[in-house]
């Protein structure tokens, strides 16, 4: 079972809203997760970034992989990921 850390949309016809989740990565997109690390808002201006840091290090370090959008975020954040 491969781990992955993604996001999953919530909010309406254009208005999009995203939780950062940990999740199986065979689930669907917006199906089951594991473990809800943070949230997304890119409609505020800056976007809205809300993280768990200890959690989303402590899955990383379990060996989770992040996506390319979920990666970013981090960077914006300043949390280092493995490459």
């Amino acid at each position: 079972m491969a781990v992955k850390i993604r996001l999953a949309r919530l909010g309406g016809k254009s208005r999009p809203f995203y939780r950062i989740v940990v999740a199986d990565s065979e689930s669907p997109r917006d199906g089951r997760f594991l473990e809800i690390v943070g949230s997304y808002d890119p409609r505020k201006n800056p976007a809205e970034i809300i993280l768990k840091e200890e959690r989303v290090v402590d899955w990383l370090s379990k060996g989770a992989i992040p996506s390319l959008t979920v990666s970013q975020i981090f960077v914006k954040k300043g949390i280092a990921t493995r490459t």
